[in-house]
């Protein structure tokens, strides 16, 4: 506990973990990609090959662990943010029609513990079984991220110090009951060549998981930023990240197991497109909740007209991404059509985080049209710009006033409870083209521009 009396917070157990770890050098989004593999590999490679067994893990500031078997063995604790609570309620519409809101401990096996706001949001998770104790963290300031993994018994015992002290300031009863939990197990057998093992194993996971387009960093958050977004009223926003963050983790391993077996000569023709199907689906999602997270980010950043803008040649740019988009749209029974000017010249903007933003377009565009539409885009030129016009097929184009159904579930998601889709707000739209040189116009039915400005000679 600090001279003032204060709990400890959650920040200084990270900073405890990490004592005799080299600084990092990563940006955030590296580090996010270590901390998903290092959680597959924890799981799958080292716990659930022990088989059943009684544990208890403790994560903030959502559950880390993701594996059922795991779940409903083990013992959990989780520092989760009050708005998390409000996310979850009945009716919420990150929720669908009859989903359970009964308490935590009863659905996943963990037991809530509020969020302080010194802790931060940076991922932590603690597992403790008779045969296995590991701590696990991210931590560092913009641009010296790291992913700190620690076995050995005197730094995990000084983390469960801490995490009693807190809990005796903050919650005695949950301090008792976690006390009691771990004095369960026994004694607790460490394998010293733990870590040897573990390091090489993540290495192999991260080198086999594809990149994926929004797992590339499209916003960089500078000091000045960080420091306005800590004095604002960023929890909300904080936690959309961190929820994103944690959407991935299992679909990225998902879609990792299936690209290994992809690789297999003798599956059936059946069994192959259906993965390919499972493999799609899980690279549109990761893609999807992966622009909801920067869309989110750059919400959190200072307006700014100091844009680090290229030529980028739009046209070709289109037909490069044709092929994904229409293979996309094919899952939804949906067809396309793209029509370019000849000729055209380039324009200005940025063509690495353009081709993720245009595909989280397509995918907000497409969402709410029925099977056999046709999504048309055309790109011609428009005075001193280039405008990308998207529209569908007449026969199913919305009466005006339908777009108007979504309603905002905070500063950047919006939801239409007649499709049961939630996607990116059309101010958040609008400030992601606008970081990119472009400015969106959306009219009533299924139509939309985009115009970007011509890059002079």
């Amino acid at each position: 506990m600090s001279a003032a009396g204060e709990p400890v917070s959650l920040e200084q157990l990270r900073h405890r973990l990490a004592e005799g770890v080299p600084a990092g050098s990563s940006d955030d989004d590296s580090v996010r990609r270590q901390w998903w593999a290092a959680l597959a590999t924890l799981q799958e490679d080292f716990l659930l090959p022990l088989g059943a067994q009684q544990g208890v893990w403790m994560a903030s500031p959502l559950p880390a662990l993701h594996e059922p078997a795991l779940l409903q063995q083990l013992q959990g604790w989780v520092w989760a943010p009050a708005e998390l609570g409000d996310l979850l309620q009945a009716g919420s519409p990150l929720l669908p029609p009859g989903v359970s809101t009964a308490p935590a401990r009863a659905a996943g096996g963990f037991q809530r513990l509020p969020l302080l706001e010194a802790d931060g949001t940076d991922p932590l998770l603690l597992v403790l079984t008779p045969r296995l104790q590991v701590a696990m963290a991210l931590l560092g300031d913009p641009g010296q991220r790291r992913l700190v993994v620690r076995f050995d018994p005197p730094t995990l015992s000084a983390a469960l110090s801490l995490l009693d002290e807190r809990l005796q300031h903050t919650d005695p009863k949950q301090g008792q009951r976690l006390r009691q939990a771990i004095q369960a197990l026994g004694p607790l057998q460490s394998d010293e060549q733990l870590a040897q093992r573990f390091w090489p194993r993540l290495a192999e996971r991260l080198a086999a998981m594809a990149p994926s387009l929004t797992l590339q960093p499209l916003v960089h958050r500078s000091a000045a930023a960080d420091a306005t977004a800590a004095s604002g009223p960023s929890s909300e926003l904080a936690l959309l990240e961190a929820l994103t963050h944690e959407v991935r983790t299992p679909l990225a391993t998902i879609r990792t197991l299936i690209r290994s077996l992809l690789r297999r000569s003798d599956l059936p023709e059946l069994v192959r497109q259906r993965l390919q199907q499972i493999d799609g689906e899980c690279s549109e999602q990761i893609d999807r909740f992966g622009l909801i997270f920067l869309a989110a980010e750059l919400q959190r950043e200072p307006p700014s007209e100091d844009q680090a803008l290229a030529r980028t040649d739009l046209a070709r740019l289109l037909e490069q991404l044709e092929p994904v988009w229409r293979q996309q749209l094919l899952r939804r029974s949906l067809a396309m059509e793209l029509r370019c000017s000849p000729e055209l010249p380039p324009v200005l903007s940025d063509p690495a985080r353009l081709e993720t933003v245009l595909g989280g377009l397509v995918d907000r565009f497409s969402r709410g049209l029925p099977a056999g539409a046709v999504v048309r885009l055309s790109l011609q030129p428009a005075g001193a710009r280039l405008k990308l016009r998207f529209s569908a097929s007449a026969a199913v184009l919305v009466e005006p006033g339908e777009a108007a159904a979504a309603e905002r579930v905070g500063p950047v998601l919006s939801w239409n409870p007649g499709t049961g889709s939630l996607q990116l707000s059309r101010q958040a739209t609008q400030r992601l083209f606008h970081s990119l040189g472009g400015r969106l116009a959306e009219r009533a039915g299924n139509d939309l521009t985009v115009f970007f400005p011509v890059a002079q000679a």
